[in-house]
């Protein structure tokens, strides 16, 4: 085990979170729902599916090895239409350009049975939020879930799929005690010009922030930015910002609290071990924190290509172990945490259920800290 020095006492800390009609949480989405497509029919499907989206246009490529047949892009245009890209006002629409360039994985690659690549992954947990996750990041996933709510429930009428939040927390003593900072973020239409900004700014703020945030967490001082840069978001979208698959990685874990390790999630199968060893990593992590064995915990796994095993742990608690449960060497951890940390690449699948079709959902929001999962 390898323990640090404790965390600054008294600091500032910010994460961000965007909605599901960003431009790359849309790219993650279709490679999400391609790859739920393939598990559906063959739960042992291969992918790693990757797209880019531009004004007018969607490039999806990538490698799948499956017994499933699916039609990539009528997929994507549904995923599209589902977002709220359903307008060819928006500049990108489910009746835009779809280019289709995936192709077989090499034989190769598909008879590997142990990690499909080499890698190292991390994950986490501690015990600011109910969640076992960090506070910026919770409340920034809080706001961008509400602002896509009230979209879709038409709450505030002519807003647009892209948006995005910002939240920073202030620490003393290491503990969150209030919001410094809240900026949020919305794609909207132009009813909103010149005086009527003002309505926007203040419906964001009373159907949004005050919803999602708790009030405990405000202050005086607290300072709120809705839409800084004026009607500028009248233009968003991917007409406004190119997407890519795997762009949002930190949104996706930790906010920036934690490391992140080496690849993004979307688009791969469990075989891919960016996927299935961080969502391990978050599993001992948590087990960790959950039986009060430390109140806060990140660990790295190492992988090599083809090879069945973990093959390097490392285990960081900051100094924050509970002394009361303090037994020398490994056997600080429980015993299902060691007999987890000992399974091969397939028990780890299989162990997380990751042969299901789940993934479109989860890709929004963060992969963590979630009710419904096996590694939560």
């Amino acid at each position: 085990m390898n323990v640090t020095n404790k965390r600054m006492r008294d600091f500032s800390f910010t994460s961000e979170s965007v909605t599901e009609g960003h431009p790359d949480k849309v790219c993650d989405q279709i490679s999400d729902a391609i790859l739920d497509a393939y598990l559906e029919q063959d739960p042992y499907s291969r992918c790693a599916v990757e797209c880019l989206a531009t004004k007018d246009q969607l490039v999806i490529a990538g490698e799948v090895s499956s017994d499933g047949k699916v039609n990539h892009e009528e997929l994507a245009r549904n995923v599209m239409t589902d977002i709220g890209y359903n307008d060819a006002v928006l500049g990108f629409y489910s009746g835009s350009r779809v280019l289709d360039l995936i192709h077989k994985q090499a034989p190769q690659l598909n008879a590997i049975e142990g990690a499909g690549d080499q890698g190292f992954v991390f994950g986490y947990a501690c015990n600011q939020t109910k969640e076992l996750m960090p506070l910026p990041i919770v409340l920034a996933h809080k706001l961008t879930k509400r602002l896509a709510e009230v979209r879709k429930q038409n709450i505030i009428e002519g807003l647009f799929p892209d948006g995005k939040s910002q939240v920073t927390i202030r620490y003393k003593k290491n503990k969150p005690v209030s919001i410094e900072r809240i900026i949020i973020s919305s794609h909207h239409d132009e009813r909103y010009r010149g005086s009527d900004f003002k309505v926007l700014k203040d419906l964001i703020y009373k159907e949004v922030i005050l919803k999602a945030i708790p009030n405990n967490l405000f202050t005086k001082n607290t300072k709120i930015s809705v839409n800084p840069n004026g009607t500028w978001f009248e233009c968003g979208g991917l007409a406004a910002d190119t997407g890519l698959t795997g762009r949002k990685i930190i949104a996706d874990t930790y906010g920036g609290w934690a490391h992140h390790g080496g690849g993004a999630f979307s688009g791969k199968d469990a075989t891919k071990v960016d996927r299935s060893g961080a969502y391990l990593a978050r599993y001992l992590a948590k087990t960790i924190v959950e039986l009060a064995y430390a109140s806060e915990c990140e660990i790295q796994l190492g992988f090599e290509i083809k090879n069945n095993k973990i093959i390097s742990t490392n285990i960081n608690t900051f100094g924050r172990e509970n002394k009361t449960n303090q037994i020398s060497g490994q056997k600080l951890y429980p015993d299902d945490w060691l007999n987890n940390i000992q399974r091969t690449i397939p028990e780890i699948i299989d162990f997380l259920e990751l042969r299901k079709p789940i993934f479109r959902d989860l890709c929004n929001y963060g992969h963590f800290g979630k009710k419904g999962y096996r590694w939560e």
